[in-house]
Formats: structure tokens, C-alpha cells, sequence
């Protein structure tokens, strides 16, 4: 294999080990079988094949991002929105959700499986609140440059089901959550704007857990760079930060690396312009950085967005070297549109969906 590809494996692997259906599957030994299997978020339709494989045709609803719910038995309810940005089938997933925690009878099961995207995903929405306030304020959030957990502290404030409101409703015996962070410190009232976490005061049993996380994958990452022969220079949560400052801090440590790998994790934010080309933070970083590593030899970055998508686009990332920046790329970073000139080069990362999402995953490698 070239560099690009042994990077895009050890990057690939990393992705593969906090996979939605092993990681559920794995954490279901000591869970008694539900009466209602609920599924939120873009790693939903991989959580829920698990536990219906697990449990066998218990009911169950899944509500997830476009293209991210096939191969669900056919007696699942499936409800497919729009990400980043919701639609009216978010709010029918939403409710679709609410109502069916608050028909559970008592002494029921529940297995709410969770998973990152939820906030766009699936929302029920306070009285006086509009589809159109909630498109506005997310489109406003992801342009602003803030980081989720703001985000979504903005966003538990118009929403009935968000920071515990769903599970608020529930009248049954027992909540278990099983949960795939994809933000800082694996907080369940930040995963999908806590749409799985628990009330402050609930009168049924109850257990919530991470299932897999970013440092789940960065150790697997890691370890599949060792096999191939490369001494891991760093394992870090270090891409929480503005793109801009995150870029030009990462660049030396880039270019001044030994032969060896390096494996960051996080989550960047970024400050769009008014009308944003082609893209999303993982393909903005990546040609950042090839700005910073243009003419090093021997050196590959890989950055990508563990779900296999990045921002409104079908790539997860790219993958850049000492050779990628070149004429056009400063016109295109600067108008958040890396994802043209990316796919010019043949740089875009195109893995389909992924079934998880713990953040971003950066996989950088010298020879």
C-alpha cells in the first residue's frame, strides 16, 4: 500500500471499533430484554440491528439521517431527517419519540439507544416555537463558530424531549441508555443535546452508559498504527478548538514529526461566511493543514468525521500530503469552500455511513 492508503487504514480502524452494532452488541450481556427498543441519532439504524439481533422482533422506532437506516427488519418504524440542518421529519421523529416513551405501561422496559446528530435529528418543541425557529437557530449555531456543548445548551431550550424531557414522560419500570459520545468528557446531557439523559427526578429504575467514544477510537487507531510498523507519536483529544488557531498550532507539529504516526481526536469549530461553498470542518482542516505541510516529504494526514460524513456533503474528509496545496486553494479555504478544490485533487475521504459518531478522528503518518 501507498501512504495514503496505510493512513486511510489506520484511520479506517480507528472508525471500525467503536462501530454501532459491535458496541451496542457488547454492552448487551446484562441487559433483560425490553418491551420498547427506541434508536436516535446517525449511528440508529446500526444500535437498533444490534439489539432487535440480541432480542429478537421487539418493538422498535428509529429515527436517523438520510441513508443511515437500511437494513432494518421490516417491522421497525423507521423515520429518516435531515442533518445538520432539521426538517419537518425531524419533528416528526421527535414526536414520534415522545409519544411512544409516554404510552409505555407500567412496569415496562425501555432501551433508548443514542447516538450523535439527535439534536438535528429528532425535536419536539415548546409551545410558540416554529419549524422555522428551529432551521434558523441551528443554521445560526453551526455557523458561529461555537462549540457543542453552547450549541446544544442553546438548543435544549426550545425542546420538550432535550436535557431529559424525553425520558421525563416515561411511566414504566425501567430506562436502560446505551450511548455513543461524540462529545468532549462523553457528558449525556451534550449527546444529542441530552435527549437521553435523565431527569433530575424519575420514579422508575434506571441505567445509562458510553458505549464507545473517541478514545475508543484513537486506541484503535493506534494500535492498528504499531502493527504496521509505526511508533505512535501522540494519542490526543486535541482538535477542540478554532479552526484557524487549531491549524497553525498543529502545523509545526506536523512538519517537524519523526517518522511515526500521530493520532488526534476532537472536534473543531468553525466561522462561516455568509454564503459557504462546498464542505464541512473536517475538509476546511485538512486543507489547512496541507497549507501548512505543503512541499514535506513522507508526511500524510488523514481527517475525517467519524460518521462518514462532514457537514451537508456526502465526504467524511480528505486525505492531504506535502503536494495538495497549490493554485486556488487559498480562495477556497477562505470561502469555506475546500470541498471543491479538495475534490479537484482527488483528496476527498468517501466512506459512506459509518454507523457511529465520536467526533473526528486525525491520523497523521511519516515514513
Amino acid at each position: 500500500m501507498d501512504r495514503r492508503e496505510i493512513a486511510r487504514t489506520i484511520w479506517q480502524a480507528g472508525v471500525d471499533a467503536v462501530g454501532g452494532y459491535a458496541a451496542t452488541a457488547a454492552a448487551l450481556a446484562d441487559v433483560q430484554r425490553p418491551d420498547l427498543v427506541l434508536a436516535v441519532g446517525k449511528a440508529a439504524g446500526a444500535m437498533a440491528r444490534a439489539a432487535l439481533d440480541h432480542f429478537g422482533a421487539v418493538p422498535c422506532l428509529v429515527v436517523t439521517k438520510d441513508g443511515h437506516g437500511k437494513g432494518l427488519p421490516d417491522h421497525v418504524r423507521l423515520i429518516e431527517a435531515s442533518h445538520p440542518v432539521p426538517d419537518a421529519r425531524s419533528l416528526q421523529g421527535g414526536r414520534a419519540l415522545r409519544e411512544a416513551v409516554r404510552s409505555m405501561a407500567p412496569g415496562t422496559r425501555l432501551l433508548l439507544l443514542v447516538s450523535g446528530g439527535a439534536s438535528s435529528l429528532a425535536e419536539d418543541l415548546m409551545p410558540g416555537k416554529t419549524l422555522d425557529d428551529l432551521a434558523a437557530l441551528n443554521r445560526r449555531l453551526l455557523s458561529a463558530g461555537l462549540d457543542i456543548g453552547a450549541m446544544n445548551a442553546e438548543r435544549r431550550r426550545i425542546s420538550r424531549i432535550k436535557g431529559g424531557g424525553l425520558l421525563s414522560g416515561f411511566r414504566g419500570g425501567h430506562v436502560e441508555v446505551l450511548a455513543i459520545s461524540d462529545v468532549p468528557g462523553d457528558d449525556l446531557m451534550v449527546i444529542g443535546s441530552g435527549i437521553g439523559a435523565l431527569p433530575d427526578r424519575h420514579d422508575y429504575a434506571a441505567r445509562a452508559r458510553i458505549v464507545a467514544s473517541n478514545a475508543h477510537a484513537r486506541a484503535a487507531a493506534a494500535k492498528a498504527a504499531e502493527e504496521v510498523g509505526f511508533d505512535v507519536l501522540a494519542n490526543e483529544e486535541a482538535l477542540h478548538d478554532d479552526l484557524p488557531a487549531l491549524a497553525a498550532r498543529l502545523g509545526p507539529r506536523l512538519r517537524t514529526m519523526p517518522r511515526g504516526a500521530m493520532i488526534l481526536g476532537g472536534e473543531p469549530t468553525v466561522v462561516l461566511p455568509e454564503n459557504p461553498g462546498r464542505g464541512g470542518r473536517n475538509q476546511a482542516l485538512a486543507l489547512a493543514l496541507a497549507q501548512e505541510i505543503a512541499g514535506c516529504d513522507g508526511l500524510t494526514v488523514v481527517v475525517g468525521g467519524t460518521d462518514g460524513t462532514d457537514g451537508p456533503t456526502d465526504a467524511a474528509g480528505a486525505i492531504v500530503d506535502g503536494t495538495t496545496w497549490g493554485e486556488g486553494a487559498a480562495d477556497s479555504l477562505k470561502a469555506a469552500d475546500s470541498g471543491t478544490y479538495l475534490a479537484r485533487k482527488g483528496a476527498l475521504l468517501i466512506t459512506g455511513p459509518t454507523g457511529t459518531n465520536v467526533m473526528d478522528l486525525l491520523v497523521a503518518i511519516r515514513e
